[in-house]
């Protein structure tokens, strides 16, 4: 049962009516906020096509993570990023958490249609180690894109350890790239006694940190590439 004695919209303390009916909402502030959720529903987000406005609000949510950290990304914050008010933010999406989650989904669907379209124009695209080592370099910040996609997913990362909502969009029960890599590996061919699945668990982890390393200006570029190399050749045939 309701609490008769809280405001609907801020949860906050209604005085009693001197007369009549006692009200249900403190201000006329929260009266007209009520009014407009019932004309005006938030509309959440269709991950798949979000509109312009959408996806200005959304792109600032990730220059905010970038910048300044996720703890930032308030939806007061949100709209001054985007250039839009509050109201605009409230009224795309269902609150700021919703936003957050749909945020993380675009930013994990955008990168994987930019590696695809990099990895596609590739000159030796048919050569399985090439196709892999493009792969295995777009966990890397190689560029001003992958830099600040990279930095968001960190910030975003230590929040899902105790958001179960962003948790989701980074566990999947599937792991589609380590089975890509795995199947790489197979292609191009390994010496004897390689696990190509195990070895594509310990690829992609092993990348993803030198990613952050590389992040961190610890190691260079040449380094990092001179690593990646090293390890191809451990577990790969000798190229004719």
């Amino acid at each position: 049962m309701r609490d008769e004695t809280s405001c609907r919209v801020c949860r906050g303390p209604v005085r009693p009516a001197s007369r009549g009916r006692r009200p249900v909402y403190c201000s006329r502030a929260c009266q007209a906020r009520a009014y407009r959720s019932r004309k005006n529903p938030p509309v959440s987000v269709v991950v798949d096509e979000p509109t312009a406005r959408q996806r200005l609000i959304v792109e600032a949510v990730w220059r905010i993570a970038a910048e300044r950290g996720l703890d930032m990304a308030t939806v007061r914050e949100i709209a001054v990023e985007a250039g839009v008010s509050a109201r605009v933010v409230q009224y795309h999406f269902k609150g700021k958490h919703d936003l957050l989650v749909i945020a993380l989904r675009l930013l994990h669907r955008d990168n994987e249609r930019r590696a695809r379209d990099r990895i596609a124009a590739l000159r030796d695209a048919s050569n399985p180690r090439v196709l892999l080592r493009a792969t295995l370099e777009e966990l890397l910040p190689l560029d001003d894109q992958r830099r600040t996609s990279l930095r968001v997913m960190t910030a975003y990362y230590t929040r899902s350890l105790t958001d179960p909502a962003l948790a989701s969009v980074f566990l999947h029960d599937e792991s589609p790239l380590e089975d890509m890599v795995t199947a790489l590996i197979s292609a191009a061919g390994t010496r004897r006694s390689i696990d190509a699945a195990r070895e594509a668990d310990l690829l992609v982890a092993g990348v993803t940190g030198l990613g952050l390393d590389l992040l961190h200006q610890r190691r260079t570029r040449a380094d990092v590439r001179r690593t990646l190399d090293y390890h191809l050749d451990r577990i790969l045939q000798t190229q004719p």
